[in-house]
């Protein structure tokens, strides 16, 4: 249904760490960004106890607090549900939030299983109620200009694509063991890869097999023994023929924010790598061989998502702002009624890629995604 200008939806978010505060943050935020029609109010949060629901509730700005998010769901003035708690939560959340016909946005990976997004999928659907699953790197103003250029075949016919997500939080073998070197859900399949295997989709297209591979580097560490994976690399095709390839890692030294592709084409080129989100490497193979190369392009108002925050090119956004983007595209969602892109089924086909990796590397050979 169609809302009028500047109408108040109450938010409730489950979660109040890295991911609840930036939903929260971007919440407040978003109607002055985007001159939404739809104005967040931030009505309920919760937490894991009642002390660190109400420190959340202080912080940022939300009118109450619980550490049930069984009474978040269930309250009246709790208009859409944002779930931003580790994965184990996210199906029972969410397909309580569907059968009160609550839009629901759900942090990436949607759920800890490929079994979780199905179920959560099918309830969705069935309900008809609005879906999104956080994908929240795609939707810089340089990768969603790259999909433009794809989609208008600036660089030709696509013949292969690269694709990492990298970071080095547990590249010493020093670091002490935790939550996410515990459970395969936690580990660099379930944690980074469903990041770039979105990019992956989302800029060539359905994947149609696999061959992966997944391995713990270091082991032992301080504290308990690891038992899900540090690293993992993929090759794939995908279903338009193209070959791929990708690698994630949570143990590669010096790389911070490592989720990089490259796309090569019969007439170009394209690079990107997100420790300098606010530039996209295009090379187009024109004009004279003397001044061909790699261009640098500045992101600014001229590319997508870009204008509502800054009106100067090159002054750039941040990771916060991406966050912005997708509450923008949540409330635009909500307020037409119907889901847009990435819906929870978007989010199932990247569980179906991992689990495809998954399978590939306990059988060491391809695999099909038509298996699954």
């Amino acid at each position: 249904m169609t809302q009028s200008a500047n109408t108040q939806i109450g938010i409730g978010i489950c979660g109040g760490g890295y991911m609840g505060k930036a939903h929260s943050v971007a919440m407040a935020a978003v109607g002055a960004v985007f001159n939404t029609r739809l104005r967040p109010r931030l009505e309920m949060i919760c937490a894991s106890s009642p002390e660190s629901a109400a420190r959340y509730r202080d912080a940022f700005g939300f009118n109450r607090a619980t550490e049930d998010w069984r009474v978040l769901v269930a309250d009246p003035a709790v208009e859409a549900v944002v779930i931003a708690t580790p994965q184990a939560h996210h199906r029972a959340i969410a397909e309580a939030a569907i059968a009160l016909g609550k839009p629901v946005f759900c942090e990436k990976p949607l759920g800890a299983s490929l079994e979780d997004s199905a179920s959560m999928v099918a309830a969705a659907e069935a309900a008809g109620v609005v879906n999104m699953v956080g994908f929240n790197y795609i939707r810089t103003p340089a990768s969603q200009y790259a999909r433009q250029l794809l989609a208008e075949g600036a660089i030709g016919e696509v013949t292969w694509f690269r694709g990492e997500h990298t970071e080095d939080f547990l590249a010493d073998p020093d670091t002490p063991a935790t939550w996410r070197t515990s459970g395969a859900a936690n580990g660099t399949l379930g944690d980074l890869a469903p990041h770039m295997i979105n990019a992956a989709l989302a800029l060539m297209g359905p994947i149609a097999e696999v061959m992966g591979m997944a391995e713990t580097v270091h082991r032992d560490r301080p504290g308990g023994v690891v038992d899900n994976d540090d690293h993992a690399q993929v090759m794939c095709r995908f279903e338009n023929g193209v070959m791929g390839q990708m690698y994630f890692s949570r143990v590669a030294t010096g790389r911070k924010m490592g989720y990089a592709y490259e796309i090569t084409g019969t007439k170009g080129a394209i690079r990107f790598d997100q420790e300098d989100q606010n530039a996209l490497w295009l090379y187009l193979r024109e004009g004279p061989e003397a001044t061909q190369g790699f261009r640098k392009i500045l992101t600014g108002p001229a590319h997508p998502d870009y204008e509502p925050f800054c009106q100067g090119p090159g002054h750039g956004t941040g990771y916060q702002d991406q966050i912005l983007i997708e509450a923008k595209d949540f409330l635009t969602a909500i307020d037409r009624g119907a889901s847009i892109w990435p819906s929870f089924r978007d989010g199932h086909e990247v569980n179906r890629v991992v689990a495809a990796i998954r399978a590939s590397d306990a059988a060491r050979t391809w695999v099909p995604l038509a298996a699954l």
